[in-house]
């Protein structure tokens, strides 16, 4: 079968939008105000944790960070051996694994501990860090999953009113709404039922996208540069 086309790639990279919210969430409201996908925020918080704000873990924001770079480092090594498809293919599995791993955790350590807590962080950053390092191989516009600001500034610098051309102004508002119903999502089981039950909607959809990739990957085996160049 063919790869994903154009609009189906771009459902896909939205439902992995919807799980940055979800997982966000998660680990802001669960894990002690910090972020697993948004490294932007971590190292704010980092400032404001090193500043004194004693609501704040210096600990915990290097340790999303940390951990995010090194799913992302695994990430890129992936990109130099496989087309794109491919890479999103293979770190979607992993990243589904990750997640199963944190929805186990969540459900026997939970996050009371500074172990579970630690440990969850570190296993979400990664599962994060290597969907941002695959998708950004893939480099869809407006699509990144896990960061809305050029979104954002991009639907009010390229619309009509700023004089440019609009382009896939849907697409931009579908993007800010898809990470939005996956913070409300992921909120709403955080605080009104459990950790596991967030994360396994998580890992739900994960496993969702993934299915989509394996069904639609290439049957001659031209999954890798090698055999694909």
């Amino acid at each position: 079968m063919a790869e994903p086309k154009p609009r189906d790639l771009a459902v896909l990279l939205l439902t992995l939008t919807v799980v940055t919210g979800v997982v966000d969430a998660v680990s802001f409201l669960g894990l002690g105000r910090v972020f697993v996908a948004n490294m932007t925020g971590n190292v704010v918080f980092l400032g404001f944790a090193a500043a004194g704000e004693t609501t704040l873990s210096v600990v915990a924001s290097v340790t999303a960070v940390a951990a995010f770079l090194l799913g992302a480092l695994a990430g890129g090594r992936l990109a130099r051996v496989e087309e794109d498809h491919g890479v999103l293919r293979k770190a979607t599995a992993v990243q589904a694994l990750l997640v199963a791993v944190a929805v186990v955790l969540s459900a026997t350590l939970g996050s009371g501990t500074r172990l579970g807590s630690e440990l969850l962080i570190v296993v979400l950053g990664a599962a994060m860090g290597l969907q941002n390092a695959a998708v950004r191989r893939i480099g869809a516009p407006d699509l990144t999953t896990t960061v809305l600001t050029m979104t954002l500034t991009g639907f009010a610098a390229d619309s009509k009113a700023a004089g440019g051309e609009g382009a896939h102004p849907l697409r931009k508002v579908v993007a800010v709404a898809a990470m939005l119903v996956g913070a409300f999502a992921g909120g709403m089981l955080q605080l009104h039922v459990s950790m596991w039950s967030a994360l396994t909607l998580a890992l739900g959809l994960v496993l969702g996208v993934l299915a989509v990739l394996q069904v639609n990957r290439p049957r001659d085996g031209g999954g890798s540069v090698a055999a694909g160049r």
